[in-house]
């Protein structure tokens, strides 16, 4: 498995998270959407699932390792 698919699903969940909880609590702050909260939550599960992959997979190469150090340099 490459290291940008391991380090996106490393990040998948936690990023869907935080999908889902920027639109319930989008959905449930604003009164006149909190009346359809019934029919706009599991819309806002079925677009949190659909955007995680493609955000995961974009901010995977950001979490790679530049460069490594010398770990014989650091503990010397």
């Amino acid at each position: 498995m490459r290291t940008r698919t391991s380090i996106a699903l490393l990040i998948a969940l936690p990023i869907n998270a935080v999908l889902f909880g920027a639109g319930a609590i989008a959905v449930l702050s604003v009164p006149e959407l909190a009346e359809h909260a019934k029919s706009l939550l599991p819309a806002v599960i079925v677009a949190g699932f659909a955007a995680t992959a493609p955000i995961a997979w974009m901010l995977a190469p950001r979490l790679r390792v530049r460069q490594r150090r010398d770990t014989a340099r650091l503990h010397a």
